[in-house]
């Protein structure tokens, strides 16, 4: 737990272990309700000198934030690592890219600006005006363990740049990364007031601060039902929702089967499948589909799984048993709906093998539900119609990856698919921390991206003068 600048030390205490062989990564003090009240009394004090910081100094912090972050990227890897199961090689990756979004985070407080207002529309007018973004007040980011570090930046970022205070509540899992995280943004100098940490389960903690009428806005990454559940227990709040899915891919005979097969061992089994964005579905042209079937076979066969702080490790373990009995559920619901389960299909120990389905029914939860696993389902279609039919009918819509050497047939996929983000050439897990990144239908409302995301951290106020006679 980090309150007024530095950790706080409690009787109750979480204790972070490592998902592979469950090393002690850390011990927190464990968050309960008077640290709430406390946490919300620090972040309206923090928020009185937030919002009346120019915009250059709130940028200049976020910037010595990134610094001091690269100055201690192996720590903040080897932390991400251990306490989420990623690889080494996964986290180094994602230091990198949450430096980047604070360093995006400092332009965008830069770059935030309002419009001037016409009154002349139907006459002339002595009324001029304008209107200015002003920071909403206290911003609640709730952030799941996958991702612990950069998408612990991509709220708390812009929340900082508009001149929001933050409260902080990171996944029990992996809350050491986000405690170093507020540190690294205090010593750049941050007020203490304007930034706290608190540790404990959502269904208590997280669920206090969703409900609490100071917090002005709630940013969420984690699945559809937990999305639902703080909307409906918000209230009056901004919120912005980044939920589950079960992104797909189409491949229409005319695309390299082999690029597309090497870019899917990428997107389905990166981090374990435990990616918003991971490839669940696969949706190959018929007349091709037994060689594009080798060729993931043969890509997926060859990933190595250990120790996910060794280098030459491919893919880590699964973040708890949870995880991986679901996995197994999951694959046994896909046999019983005429999936044949080609590769993998079951756990070994912390880790659940890179799984390939082939041709299970449509109602299948492979198909129709997120598995948050290294399972890729592949199965079949014979027309454009069809496969964009098949790919719409989820209740999720984040990004979805088109490969195929015709325009028209990606043109019609864009304009048809019912989804965030489509993606011609490319697969669905690609994301840059400048675009706008969010979902339709179950997976989410808004958007993220420090550009994006600042603006729905701030509301306009309009500033209208009349001449006087």
């Amino acid at each position: 737990m980090f309150l007024n600048g530095e950790r706080v030390n409690k009787k109750s205490t979480m204790t972070v272990k490592s998902p592979y062989n469950h090393q002690i990564v850390g011990t927190l003090g464990r968050s309960d309700e008077k640290d709430v009240i406390q946490a919300v009394e620090n972040a309206q004090r923090g928020f009185k000198l937030l919002k009346r910081m120019p915009a250059g100094e709130r940028a200049s912090i976020l910037q010595r934030t990134a610094q001091i972050m690269g100055d201690n990227k192996e720590d903040f890897a080897c932390t991400i690592s251990l306490e989420s199961g990623k690889t080494i090689r996964e986290a180094r990756g994602e230091v990198q890219r949450a430096i980047q979004t604070m360093r995006l985070s400092a332009v965008a407080a830069l770059d935030l600006h309002g419009e001037t207002v016409r009154f002349d529309l139907e006459g002339r007018s002595n009324k001029v005006g304008f209107y200015e973004r002003v920071p909403l007040g206290i911003v609640c980011a709730i952030t799941p363990f996958n991702f612990p570090l950069n998408l612990s930046c991509h709220k708390i970022g812009p929340a900082i740049a508009a001149g929001n205070a933050v409260i902080h509540k990171p996944a029990s899992t992996t809350p050491v990364s986000g405690v170093k995280l507020a540190e690294a943004l205090v010593q750049a100098g941050l007020p203490p007031e304007g930034i706290s940490v608190l540790v404990g389960p959502g269904s208590t903690i997280g669920m206090l601060l969703v409900k609490h009428e100071a917090v002005r806005k709630i940013s969420f990454t984690g699945s559809l039902e937990v999305g639902q559940l703080i909307t409906r227990n918000a209230g009056m709040k901004r919120v912005t929702m980044e939920l589950g899915s079960n992104s797909a891919v189409i491949v229409f005979k005319d695309a390299s089967l082999q690029h597309v097969a090497k870019k899917v061992k990428i997107g389905g089994y990166a981090l374990a499948g435990q990616v918003c964005i991971s490839i669940q579905r696969v949706y190959v042209e018929q007349d091709v589909a037994d060689e594009f079937l080798r060729e993931l076979s043969l890509q997926a066969g060859s990933i190595k799984i250990g120790d996910p702080m060794q280098d030459d490790t491919d893919m880590g373990p699964m973040i708890d048993e949870g995880a991986l009995e679901k996995a197994s559920n999951f694959c046994e619901d896909a046999k019983k709906h005429k999936g044949i389960v080609l590769l993998g299909g079951r756990r070994d120990g912390p880790f659940f093998l890179p799984t390939i389905i082939h041709e299970s029914t449509e109602d299948a939860l492979v198909i129709q539900e997120e598995a948050f696993a290294p399972i890729v389902a592949v199965n079949t279609f014979t027309s454009i119609e069809e496969v964009i039919d098949k790919v719409n009918n989820t209740k999720y819509g984040l990004q979805t990856g088109v490969f195929t050497a015709d325009i028209t047939k990606a043109l019609i996929c864009a304009q048809k698919i019912d989804a965030g983000g489509v993606l011609i050439n490319e697969i669905p897990t690609f994301r840059v921390d400048n675009m706008p990144y969010g979902g339709t239908k179950g997976s989410g409302l808004g958007r993220e991206g420090p550009k994006f995301a600042i603006k729905e951290m701030t509301e306009e106020k309009l500033i209208i003068f009349d001449q006087l006679p």
